[in-house]
């Protein structure tokens, strides 16, 4: 499901099971501070552990193509895994957000084959896709990727609390 910031509270809840115990939940938020497009991930994952969510992927010790399989690895199979990542899209849709059920296929962009990675994914379009996608993704505006990063990491915080359910339907509406 493809929605703009001002949706985004209301497709995750929508998307991932709001009801599930918040310690049944791990992000692992994909992406390199080598690249500034492909930071979204790591920023958000480094927003939500400052929140203290369980993330795996942070700006300090990311998540990438080199130690994907590794971090997957440490986490227990009991857990339900969200999926953060950038991506490129269509021009008129950067700045958007996808929210799905199943799992992200990190590289796919830049035509890595790596493993999936999630039963849920939040995908952030940091830029337009179609020609030169490193380099794309290199001069990619990191004021938007923060933007992005903190409007996915505040929904997450909205619509599925550490503490419990509160008042999510509302937030979501």
């Amino acid at each position: 499901m493809r929605v703009a910031g001002d949706n985004l509270v209301h497709a995750i809840i929508k998307t991932i099971p709001v009801l599930l115990p918040s310690d049944k939940l791990v992000f692992v938020c994909i992406g390199t501070d080598r690249s500034t497009g492909d930071s979204l991930g790591p920023f958000v994952g480094t927003m939500l552990k400052e929140a203290g969510y369980c993330v795996i992927g942070t700006i300090d010790e990311p998540v990438h193509a080199e130690n994907l399989t590794d971090r997957l690895n440490e986490i227990p199979p009991d857990k339900v895994i969200v999926a953060v990542d950038a991506c490129l899209g269509k021009k008129s849709s950067i700045g958007s957000f996808q929210i799905n059920k199943g799992p992200v296929k990190p590289g796919a962009g830049v035509g890595k084959i790596l493993p999936p990675v999630g039963h849920y994914h939040i995908m952030g379009v940091v830029n337009a896709g179609g020609f030169m996608e490193y380099f794309v993704l290199q001069n990619t505006r990191l004021s938007l990727v923060i933007s992005m990063a903190k409007q996915i990491a505040s929904a997450i915080q909205t619509a599925l609390p550490l503490n419990g359910i509160k008042e999510v339907a509302a937030a979501g509406e």
